[in-house]
């Protein structure tokens, strides 16, 4: 990791990096090792932060606790597949990261173009007919996202880039683009806003269920057993 960021730093040419991700995690390296040599990093200003990519919950959720322990940095954003047609991140790793305050960073937010809308019209694509991303739940939830951007003036793809973006957490999707058009259509997705309408709609097109504990804790029972009776009673913030 040293070596690799000393490299980066000769190539980039630049004293600093603002902000490095630790790319998959290995199942072999130590936790604490990891976090201490990213402390290190920082300590000498060659990075302003460190992150993290497809890793599981319990790991990043010890390290940054470790982290807080000892005084070293932590991990200030998670970079995982997250979108319409990829919810799964929300039975544990999005719930830590709100935890941690970690900035959440989806990579394909768009399905690989899927919630775009392409397939639906018969485009071609680098997603073939057989991948998951194209199932019946897909271009279920893909004509919801069609039939939002159509009832605001927008494209799907600032719609289903939006949805990343109001879930209630800190989020900035990871776009990608193979043309200047489809670059500019995703700048565009700043200036809309879904309603609280929409988003029910494209969450309940595209819900999940969370299995256990996430399903257990929403059950109306548990929930009254929790507040000795008094679930309904109790203040709700956030």
């Amino acid at each position: 990791m040293m070596r690799s960021v000393e490299d980066s730093l000769r190539r980039l040419k630049t004293d600093f990096i603002d902000i490095l991700y630790l790319h998959i995690w290995d199942d072999l390296t130590p936790i604490d090792e990891v976090l201490r040599g990213l402390d290190d990093l920082v300590r000498q200003g060659k990075i302003n932060y460190a992150a993290i990519s497809d890793t599981p919950a319990w790991v990043v959720s010890k390290g940054n606790t470790m982290a807080e322990l000892m005084g070293w940095s932590q991990f200030v954003a998670l970079q995982i597949e997250y979108s319409l047609i990829a919810r799964t991140p929300e039975r544990e790793l999005i719930p830590m990261a709100k935890h941690y305050g970690m900035t959440v960073t989806p990579w394909a937010p768009l399905g690989g173009g899927v919630l775009t809308g392409k397939y639906l019209r018969g485009e071609q694509g680098r997603i073939k007919p057989e991948s998951k991303r194209r199932n019946e739940q897909a271009e279920a939830i893909t004509k919801a996202v069609v039939e939002v951007a159509e009832e605001i003036g927008a494209t799907a793809g600032n719609v289903a880039l939006k949805w990343t973006m109001q879930q209630g957490f800190s989020s900035i999707p990871i776009v990608g683009a193979t043309k200047l058009t489809q670059l500019q259509d995703n700048l565009k997705t700043i200036d809309i806003e879904l309603t609280d309408g929409q988003l029910k709609k494209l969450n309940d097109a595209s819900a999940i269920e969370l299995g256990f504990p996430g399903d257990f804790f929403k059950e109306d029972g548990i929930k009254m057993n929790l507040f000795g009776g008094f679930y309904d009673r109790v203040e709700k913030k956030g």
